[in-house]
């Protein structure tokens, strides 16, 4: 059997719970501060992007690598077997798309 508490225990037990809730209390009362709530939905914003434009990064170094690659050879010299026919390409539509401008506006 539990031996009785005497009053001056019961007193600084209350004491302690009350100090306890109060830290409680006021941890609370900083978590829910819309200063706090608002930095911190803005920190992990600025996470979510930096997260985003890092995997976009990772993801167009290795496109323009990968591009490179095909018209670049180990030794930096250009493929021309490559480089010829895109730059063809590429003036064909630049070609087609001001043929096509020039009939809209005249």
């Amino acid at each position: 059997m539990p031996e009785a508490r005497t009053p001056a225990q019961i007193e600084a037990d209350i004491v302690r719970r009350r100090e306890q809730l109060a830290v409680t209390l006021d941890e609370i009362g900083v978590r829910m501060h819309p200063k706090t709530i608002i930095g911190d939905a803005k920190a992990k914003v600025a996470s979510t992007v930096d997260r985003t434009a890092g995997r976009a990064f990772v993801t167009v170094n290795r496109v323009v690598t990968d591009v490179k690659g095909r018209f670049v050879s180990e030794d930096g010299a250009p493929r021309l077997e490559r480089v010829v026919p895109a730059a063809l390409l590429v003036v064909g539509v630049v070609g087609l798309l001001a043929v096509t401008a020039r009939k809209r506006k005249g």
